[in-house]
């Protein structure tokens, strides 16, 4: 509803008035939803997760910790809306909801019981005043990315964006930063509460330091804190950054070690996020990485996994490895982050031996346009061997028919997402897990 009174009010307000008053308009709708749903957040413990990437990560981890560790507790994310055991998955295009929609969900949080309720936060969402109104008991800071640099304006305003949910915090209140990425001091300055650290060397929780040693990550998580031994099915190293992420917040909160080691080992993986189709005869992987960064450490750790060379492939004018990771990839439209859709094209030819780009959500823009535009940064040498389909299914078949024993496929932009999104807002249903084993299936 806020979206179609906003569409009417730009079209009756000239611009320059529209853009004034429009900050003071979402402020009143942020009040107005708290006090309709009677500001729920009151009555729970509010964690906000925010950064650029693994933010529904963490979520996931943080739910399902609390949950066994015996806490009714709710999350909303990009993923889903869940509260304890029942869950609904998120089709709204849109990370953090809008301000009813977050309040309903706190609400019915309520209703059910939950002690916490974990949200995750976006600059977009900061910028709408969607944060606005709830009562932040928690701060957690993931890292820090350039992303959504055309809609703030640059790096700085993206930062300052998301330094406001640290600010919002109460003396009483807890930040959790993540001590191996430099922005941490940033957020640090700006938080009146309590500040808690993570890293993949120590935790600082309440004033006292945990060594965290022994740390593995290629096939599959381990690392030891406090002489408790952690064990995870997830993988790479950006996940051992999530999970311990995890582990400081649920211990700001009195979580005992042993619990939290004990839940995770009950998480086999994290929908849409580095999640693994098929291990035989050659690896299939979804994942949601849309950021360079993201993008990046994602091929890093499936390079790893798969033991292929970083200049590997005929691509790059060496010997063609015995292992190859073979690429899905495109790049959201509606004028979201052009300047990353060369960047994505460089770095999946730095990693990939075979590169097939696609469309992913191209709103109101042409698809092909998005792809080439993604094509730029791939190296003029490399484009011979580089591919492009308009259908997302034909490109994951084209992966699917490429990849020989041992061989990694890895499709990445959409993860768990439900829908491509089309012209004037249209949703196209789609789901990459499911094209994926569709494909692997074959013909009917």
């Amino acid at each position: 509803m806020s979206n179609s009174v906003l569409a009417l009010l730009k079209k009756i307000i000239p611009r320059p008035i529209f853009k004034m008053l429009q900050p003071f308009y979402h402020f009143l709708l942020a009040f107005f939803a708290a006090f309709f749903y009677l500001f729920p957040s009151r009555r729970l413990v509010v964690i906000g997760v925010t950064g650029t990437d693994g933010k529904s990560s963490v979520v996931s981890l943080l739910h399902e910790i609390f949950l066994k560790s015996g806490y009714s507790v709710a999350s909303c994310s990009s993923l889903r809306f869940k509260i304890n055991e029942s869950e609904r998955p998120n089709v709204l295009k849109m990370t953090m909801p809008g301000r009813f929609a977050v309040q309903r969900f706190l609400a019915d949080a309520r209703r059910a019981g939950a002690r916490f309720a974990v949200i995750e936060v976006t600059s977009e969402g900061i910028k709408q005043f969607r944060h606005r109104f709830i009562t932040f008991d928690c701060a957690v800071f993931t890292n820090l990315t350039p992303e959504h640099i055309e809609s703030h304006g640059d790096f700085e305003k993206y930062r300052a964006a998301k330094a406001k949910l640290f600010e919002a915090l109460g003396s009483d209140g807890i930040a959790v930063l993540n001590r191996d990425d430099p922005a941490w001091e940033f957020f640090a300055k700006r938080a009146r509460a309590k500040i808690n650290f993570y890293s993949t060397a120590s935790l600082v929780v309440g004033g006292v330091e945990f060594s965290v040693s022994n740390v593995s990550c290629e096939n599959e998580i381990y690392f030891r804190v406090s002489g408790i031994d952690f064990y995870s099915a997830l993988f790479g190293q950006f996940n051992v950054s999530n999970i311990l992420a995890a582990v400081a917040t649920a211990r700001s909160f009195g979580v005992s070690f042993e619990n939290i080691a004990g839940a995770l080992k009950h998480i086999k993986s994290i929908p849409g996020r580095l999640e693994v189709l098929q291990n035989e005869p050659f690896r299939v992987v979804v994942d949601y990485a849309h950021t360079p960064n993201a993008l990046r450490k994602v091929y890093e750790t499936l390079r790893k996994r798969s033991k292929l060379s970083a200049r590997g492939g005929s691509a790059f004018g060496g010997q063609a490895p015995r292992f190859k990771l073979l690429c899905v990839l495109g790049a959201a439209g509606g004028g979201r982050d052009k300047w990353k859709r060369p960047e994505l094209g460089k770095i999946a030819s730095e990693f990939c031996s075979e590169v097939i780009l696609t469309n992913e959500d191209p709103y109101d823009e042409n698809p092909q346009k998005i792809i080439d535009d993604v094509a730029v940064g791939v190296p003029i040498s490399y484009k011979l061997k580089a591919k492009s389909y308009i259908d997302r299914r034909e490109a994951i078949r084209e992966a699917l028919r490429l990849a020989m024993p041992g061989d990694t496929v890895v499709i990445t932009g959409k993860g768990a997402e439900r829908f491509i999104m089309g012209p004037a807002g249209v949703k196209i249903p789609w789901d990459d897990r499911q094209a994926a084993k569709e494909e692997l299936m074959g013909p009917k």
